[in-house]
């Protein structure tokens, strides 16, 4: 297999990350010329550019040890999420920014303060597995707010164990001092309830999703929070009415799509999922650091 273009930068220092290849030019222009007024409007029509590109898994796992990974040719469910994300909250920060190098920086601090616990690379442990502490930490940051219990979700509580009790599946969960950190995110995890919209119930709260919504759907195996990622997109269906899909990196399509059925009936047909969480971008892009500031970390 041809191999696939990957961006590979450590965040810090900026004078030796920046040194290499930047945004790829195309991926710029889309960020700045895409249409909409909010963060989660932007990110449906950066998320569509997209559309087509091949899914592939454990990208952010090639390298021995923990830095930032950037790819725009290929995406699982997660790095879709956080790239566009990302991409999106960088053109509202620089709503008038022609400067692709200043964009670039932008754009990367996002997505290490999206993917990392406390926006910081400190190991494989610092990244952010497990997408309920995703969720609660970002929600943290501003960036988005978890709108599941005020659109009718009920509140439930479940164990998680998943990385730890599949440790073949994560090669740096070998070292012990990983592991053990894993298991305390776990832990935590396990003792805090949580609320979610059961899957035959999607249906009825349809029509409280907006466009841009994260929807975080939950897995039906024991010891794992969430299975998969994607934004709502509305669009109408052979008969004319209009239904929110699923705009994701699909492994069984292989490539990023919208459904082809509606959110809710691609949930309940298939037996990985047991509902949604449902998480909703600020009205505004929370603040960024200056070009100036950027310039003096090193």
């Amino acid at each position: 297999m041809k191999k696939l273009f990957t961006i590979l930068v450590t965040f810090v220092p900026f004078s030796i990350a920046f040194a290499q290849e930047i945004i790829p030019s195309s991926v710029f222009k889309q960020a700045v010329v895409a249409p909409g007024s909010t963060p989660a409007e932007t990110v449906v029509a950066i998320s569509k550019s997209f559309q087509g590109r091949p899914y592939v898994a454990h990208t952010l796992d090639e390298n021995e040890t923990e830095q930032l990974v950037v790819n725009f040719s290929a995406f699982d469910c997660t790095t879709f999420l956080e790239t566009t994300l990302a991409l999106s909250l960088a053109r509202h920060q620089l709503l008038n920014e022609q400067d692709s190098v200043q964009f670039d920086r932008i754009f990367r601090k996002n997505l290490v303060k999206i993917r990392y616990r406390n926006g910081a690379i400190d190991g494989f442990a610092s990244r952010l597995h497990y997408f309920s502490e995703w969720l609660v930490d970002n929600e943290q940051k501003g960036i988005i707010q978890d709108v599941t219990r005020k659109i009718g979700g009920m509140q439930v509580s479940k164990p998680v164990s998943y990385m730890t009790k599949s440790t073949w599946k994560y090669p740096q969960l070998a070292d012990p001092k990983n592991r053990q950190q894993i298991a305390l995110v776990e832990s935590a995890i396990s003792q805090q309830s949580f609320w979610f919209i059961p899957k035959k119930r999607i249906k009825e709260i349809e029509n409280s999703l907006k466009e841009g919504d994260i929807i975080m759907l939950t897995a039906s195996r024991p010891g794992l929070d969430m299975k998969h990622v994607g934004f709502v997109v509305w669009q109408n269906g052979p008969g004319g009415e209009r239904r929110a899909h699923l705009l994701h990196a699909s492994s069984h399509y292989g490539e990023v799509m919208i459904s082809e059925e509606p959110l809710a009936d691609y949930v309940l047909w298939n037996r990985q999922f047991s509902g949604i969480r449902v998480a909703r971008l600020k009205e505004t892009a929370p603040a960024s650091f200056s070009y100036k500031d950027a310039r003096r970390i090193n």
